[in-house]
C-alpha cells in the first residue's frame, strides 16, 4: 500500500472514529436524562432534595440479605421507566448508616422508605414484587 492511501485510510478511520465517539456520546446524554437516577446514599443530597421538595426514596440495602437481592434489580428496572423518572433512589447501606436508620426509624433491611414534598409518604419492608413496588414509588409522584 503506498504511503497516500495509507493517509487516506488513516483519515477514514479517524473521521469514522470520530463519529462513533459522538454517537456514543449522544446515547449517554439521553441515557442520563431520561432515566431516573439511582445513586449511593449521601445525606447532603438527600437533605438537599427533600428540602426542596423532590420525590425521593431510600432503600436499605445489605448484600448479605436475600431480599435485598431480589429488590435490588426490581427497583433498578423500575427507575429506568419514564413513570420514575424525577425519583432519586438513594441506596444506603443498612450496616453503615447507622443514623439514618435511626432518624427514619428503620430497623430492617430492604425497607424501601417513599418522599414526596419533603414528608414520607410510603414505606415497605421486604417487598420483592414489581408490582408492590411500583405502587410504593408511585407515592412519590402521584
Amino acid at each position: 500500500m503506498t504511503p497516500h492511501r495509507c493517509a487516506a485510510l488513516a483519515r477514514r478511520c479517524a473521521s469514522l472514529a470520530h463519529r462513533c465517539a459522538s454517537i456514543a456520546l449522544l446515547f449517554a446524554v439521553l441515557a442520563t436524562t431520561s432515566v431516573a437516577a439511582e445513586t449511593p446514599f449521601n445525606a447532603a443530597q438527600f437533605d438537599a432534595q427533600r428540602a426542596a421538595g423532590k420525590p425521593v426514596a431510600v432503600v436499605f440495602h445489605a448484600d448479605w440479605c436475600p431480599t435485598c437481592r431480589a429488590q435490588a434489580p426490581v427497583l433498578q428496572q423500575l427507575m429506568q421507566t419514564p413513570e420514575f423518572k424525577d425519583v432519586t433512589l438513594f441506596v444506603a447501606d443498612f450496616d453503615t448508616e447507622k443514623a439514618l436508620k435511626r432518624s427514619l426509624g428503620v430497623t430492617q433491611q430492604s425497607t424501601v422508605v417513599v418522599f414526596k414534598g419533603g414528608k414520607e409518604t410510603a414505606r415497605s419492608t421486604g417487598d420483592t414484587g414489581q408490582t408492590a413496588l411500583a405502587a410504593l414509588l408511585r407515592r412519590a409522584v402521584t
